[in-house]
């Protein structure tokens, strides 16, 4: 029988007037109907690349194809998918290969109405009347259980939440029921509860509708919820495949172990996580690839004593309210309450979790923290002085002592600033070093400290991986000696062996520095193992807190178990 899709030895290079770059060395894999697939590697391994190349979205130059066949079956007669005029494969997209992209928000247009966007495709594809394709529309806006369909139409996708834009992404994708579905990172930066929320409805549509899906991603937990076969690409490579059972039980190639042994979940609190070149190098010596750590047989760390503890952070019944409306001189007539009368400490030395989904207010709460968000009522008691009574002035003194670890490193950075300049930026600003020659030295250890070469600190952002990013962040963060770092989702989308390297570097300088840390996810296994403590936050309100093993072990909030038990495990 032959295959959906048929990808044979095709390679992809890159070519500039200076140099050739080879994306995708000479891969072969096949997508059966009524199959999910899933490639798996890391940022740059080729997995997007391989994607893209089925649906010729890589302009041409710089995108080069010099050998290999796209093989795709229609109605029993096959075509090469790489030999089509661009006219062909315009009746192919949207209609009988479809995609759902990485970022919803970058993909869908910012100007058009949700329903409209999910029209178009029907209008071209489907040759319906205007109000035959609405009524389409609404009803996939329904199969993908968006809440009131018939007022998201009219919506545009600012006014979505991510989970909502991803689900009309994927009613567009499916309105015009292809026969293969190609996911790139469709759930990368969602929560948890949301992710599994989509990979259950992407399964259901893909049972529904038989079709073949090829489910990209670097989270092999996510792909033991939902495939059948898994491919691992490796620099453009792939260099291992095979069931989800052969990969998970017997897999047999260093790159797919160090994959499967980086996730924190396999590791108790304190124990470094092993990272790729670990693997590569022959260096590891955890014997990992038959060790699958059952959460639940783990005993719960002593974790640290709060009697044992000096409070440096005291927070009292503390409220952010924002307008939510305002009458027609621009005064507000209605609040919505992100953060609403919470109360806790954060201990001198310890990583206190702040867990909870999109919206729930952690993120607001955590900048209030630093006087980033003006709180509306409330104490915030940093060493016995209440911060929300300082003026401009004197919050700038304060700087120095607290600073936060931004989401998106990419967006935190000046891209016209060199990274060197980015992180002497703070120190010039706080009078920190008072020459520019001491400035740059000190811009050289914190480099050196974050693992990056001092020689470095000549380039631009745009020449970085996420990782490096990240660490050059944290670095510009170290720069003012802080006592106390607010973590802002800073590995929440970054590979999963990045984010072992970032992971262990956070723990070393908490040791090494005497750093205390405030840790805001939505991932509870990795707060877990990140964590003393930890605060579960829903609607803008503590609903539990405790030791991290205590919460995770033995959750007592509804929510708290909704959200571990979203968690993608690999069990098989």
């Amino acid at each position: 029988m032959q295959p959906l899709l048929s990808i044979e030895n095709l390679s992809v290079h890159f070519v500039s007037e200076t140099e050739k770059t080879e994306a995708v060395k000479n891969i072969s894999l096949a997508v059966n109907k009524g199959e999910i697939v899933a490639i798996v590697g890391e940022s740059g391994s080729g997995k997007s690349v391989t994607s893209l190349s089925i649906l010729q979205l890589l302009p041409k130059p710089p995108a080069n194809y010099p050998n290999g066949k796209i093989l795709f079956t229609d109605a029993g007669k096959t075509i090469d998918l790489l030999k089509l005029t661009s006219k062909e494969l315009q009746a192919i997209r949207g209609h009988k290969i479809s995609m759902i992209f990485q970022e919803p928000m970058t993909s869908l247009n910012p100007v058009m109405a949700c329903g409209e966007q999910v029209m178009e495709a029907l209008l071209v594809h489907k040759k319906l009347s205007k109000k035959e394709a609405k009524a389409t529309t609404i009803a996939w806006f329904e199969k993908v259980k968006l809440p009131q369909p018939d007022k998201i139409f009219s919506r545009y996708p600012h006014q979505l939440s991510g989970g909502q834009k991803q689900r009309v992404m994927i009613a567009m994708a499916m309105c015009c029921e292809p026969q293969l579905l190609i996911c790139d990172e469709p759930t990368t930066a969602l929560d948890v509860t949301v992710q599994k929320t989509i990979l259950g409805l992407v399964k259901e549509l893909q049972q529904e509708q038989n079709m073949g899906v090829i489910f990209i991603t670097h989270d092999l937990g996510v792909v033991a919820q939902i495939a059948d076969r898994i491919a691992i690409m490796y620099k453009g490579e792939i260099v291992e495949e095979g069931t989800v059972q052969t990969i998970f039980k017997a897999s047999k190639h260093p790159y797919t172990k160090a994959l499967i042994a980086c996730r924190p979940a396999l590791h108790p609190k304190g124990e470094s996580l092993p990272t790729v070149s670990d693997f590569l190098e022959g260096k590891d010596q955890l014997a990992i690839s038959n060790k699958q750590f059952a959460i639940s047989n783990m005993q719960p760390s002593a974790g640290n004593r709060q009697a044992d503890l000096k409070a440096i952070v005291q927070v009292q019944k503390l409220s952010v309210l924002f307008p939510n409306k305002t009458s027609l001189l621009g005064k507000p007539t209605s609040f919505v309450s992100a953060v609403n009368n919470v109360s806790f400490d954060i201990y001198k030395g310890e990583t206190l979790g702040l867990v909870g989904e999109s919206g729930c207010g952690k993120t607001t709460l955590g900048r209030t923290l630093l006087r980033l968000v003006e709180p509306t009522s409330g104490k915030i008691i940093y060493n016995g002085t209440d911060i929300t009574q300082l003026s401009k002035e004197q919050v700038k003194g304060l700087r120095k002592d607290v600073q936060l670890i931004f989401q998106d490193p990419y967006s935190s950075l000046n891209p016209r600033l060199t990274i060197g300049a980015a992180i002497a930026e703070p120190m010039k600003v706080a009078s920190v070093e008072t020459s520019a020659k001491e400035r740059k030295k000190r811009v050289a250890e914190l480099l050196e400290k974050v693992s990056m070469p001092s020689s470095t600190m000549n380039r631009y952002p745009h020449e970085f991986s996420g990782g490096q990013r990240q660490r050059i962040v944290i670095a510009r963060a170290l720069g003012l000696n802080p006592n106390f770092l607010v973590c802002d989702e800073s590995v929440s989308a970054l590979d999963v062996s990045v984010q072992a390297q970032v992971l262990n570097l956070l723990n070393d300088l908490k040791r090494e520095l005497g750093l205390t840390l405030l840790f805001i996810s939505h991932d509870l296994s990795v707060v877990r193992y990140m964590c003393d403590r930890i605060i579960v936050m829903q609607a803008g309100s503590i609903v539990e807190t405790g030791p991290a093993d205590e919460v995770y072990l033995h959750p007592q909030s509804p929510y708290t178990k909704g959200l571990i038990e979203a968690v993608p495990e690999i069990s098989i």
